[in-house]
Parts: C-alpha cells; structure tokens; sequence
C-alpha cells in the first residue's frame, strides 16, 4: 500500500536541518507517494530560517543548500490552506490537551486530510502534537 503522510513543520526542519539525525522521519518522507501538510508549515519554516539567520547559528551556504532541500520537500507537497473549517475544527480537538494554537492547526489539518486520505500517517518530531493526535485517531 503506498504511504501517504501529513508533513507538520517540526518534521521538515528535522529532515532538511538535522540532516541525518531522524533517519526515520527522513526515510518516511523518502518512502512517501503521498505528502500532505498545511501552508502554516511554509510559514513556520519560513519564521525558523529567519530566525537561524538572525542568530548566526547555521552559515548561510548551509541555509542556502537547507533552503534548496526545503522548496525541492515542499514541491512534492499537496498544501492544505487554512481554511474556517480547519480553524473550526482546532478550536475543538484535544480539549483535554495542552496543545498550542499552531499545533491545533496542524492536528485540524491532518484530521480532515485522513477523511479524504486512507491510512494518512502524521509524521512530526512534536512530542505534544503526537500525544493529541493519539488521543484523537
């Protein structure tokens, strides 16, 4: 069965930043047909690159070859806008959750993506975001 995966932005950054550090995210976004994440993802990958810049913690040939891999990861993305469905339904899931506002709009994004994905995967690095998204699948 192929493998389709919902990409959220702690995920990209691992595979395109750390390089070899989370062989099994990057072998799951390797082994994808399918990849699935929501324009806060661009946005929020965007802010960390600025953010590295700013700070002086990666040189900029590496944000240069880490922003190559970046478009190259998003072009074989299906981006999900954020849509009022999507902000309606994180402003319901995981109530019992101390999820953040961001991570509720990754886990509304995924949940309606499985409704029209079979076997859609969350694939995240975010600790909080995987334990919501458990209590929710």
């Amino acid at each position: 069965m192929p493998l389709a995966v919902y990409l959220d932005t702690s995920a990209v950054l691992r595979a395109v930043l750390e390089e070899g550090t989370t062989p099994t995210i990057e072998g799951k976004i390797g082994a994808a047909s399918t990849l699935i994440t929501s324009r806060l993802s661009l946005v929020e990958a965007g802010r960390a690159f600025l953010r590295l810049r700013a700070n002086g913690l990666v040189s900029e040939e590496g944000l240069a070859d880490a922003g190559r891999e970046m478009d190259a990861l998003w072009a074989r993305c299906e981006i999900w806008e954020i849509t009022p469905l999507v902000c309606d339904t994180a402003c319901q899931v995981a109530p019992t959750k101390a999820l953040r506002t961001l991570d509720a709009l990754h886990l509304a994004t995924y949940l309606l993506a499985r409704r029209h994905i079979e076997n859609l995967e969350l694939l995240t690095a975010d600790h909080r975001l995987l334990d919501a998204a458990r209590g929710k699948v």
